[in-house]
Parts: structure tokens; sequence; C-alpha cells
């Protein structure tokens, strides 16, 4: 599916639009949860460059994962919330790179039906497979030389 996107600019192939994807812009993050791109069915790593525009959009229509995370008082309400939205938002500890946790947050923003269509039809400017900068940086990792390691600049987004 990694392949395919990289090769195509958009999801197709075998990528299921009928399901939820998980948009997870932290770098270390991403890591942690994909073994450093070794465990199975995430051993292809993309860079996706996404309109701003359509980030926002996102962030905007997003409905938090956990009732206690949100911001809605009446429980009943944030689950017609999730059931109807097509965006999730939630937060999980984020992790050092060698998979131990922080106590800073890494957003992760999950999508389904028009919008995942729109993220990969409209909403992406570029996807690049930077598996092999990633199996790179693997090995700085587990040879414990972290002055070796490079993780791409991220900011707060403001």
């Amino acid at each position: 599916m990694g392949h395919y996107a990289a090769e195509h600019g958009r999801f197709g192939g075998d990528f299921s639009f009928h399901r939820m994807s998980w948009i997870k812009p932290n770098f270390l993050w991403m890591m942690y949860r994909s073994g450093w791109g070794t465990k199975p069915h995430q051993e292809v790593t993309l860079a996706i460059k996404l309109r701003r525009a359509a980030f926002e959009q996102l962030l905007q229509q997003a409905v938090a994962s956990s009732f206690t995370t949100s911001n809605v008082s009446d429980q009943a309400l944030w689950q017609q919330q999730i059931a109807e939205s097509d965006v999730r938002l939630q937060w999980d500890p984020d992790h050092d790179p060698y998979g131990a946790k922080l106590n800073r947050r890494a957003v992760q923003i999950g999508i389904r039906g028009n919008s995942l269509v729109r993220f990969s039809n409209e909403w992406i400017i570029s996807i690049e497979d930077i598996s092999p900068f990633v199996a790179e940086l693997r090995q700085h990792v587990q040879q414990q030389d972290l002055s070796a390691l490079q993780t791409p600049l991220e900011r707060v987004f403001r």
C-alpha cells in the first residue's frame, strides 16, 4: 500500500477507504508505533505533505476519541458526535527514540469516509517513501548513537 501511495501521490491499490486511517504527524511516535519500520505491514514509512487548510479543516471537524478528553458534557451527545464524525482526535504519550514514554503528548488524527477520500484525492501535496531514511536512523538507535540521529523538524502547530 505504501509503495502504491509513493508512486502515485495518493492512496489506492490495496488501500481500504472503508476503515479509519490515522495521520501521525509526530515522527518519534510513529517510529515507536512501527518499530522503526520493522513491524509487519508497517515496513513502509511515508512522509506526506498536506495542505495546511486541509489540516485545519480536519482539526475543526475532529471529535475527541474519548469522552473524558472531549469538551462535551453529555456522554450521549459525545457518542452521537463520534458516530457521525469522519474525524477523530486522540492524544497519546510521545516516546523517545528507544520507545520510552515521555510526559508530552503526540496527536493522532483518525479519518474515514468522505474525509479520507478527500485526504487522498484533494489534500495531499506530495508523498515520499522515507523507509531507507528510517532504516538508517534505526541503525543509530540500535547502536545507541543518538548523536548521529537526525529527525524531522517539528514545530508547534498554531
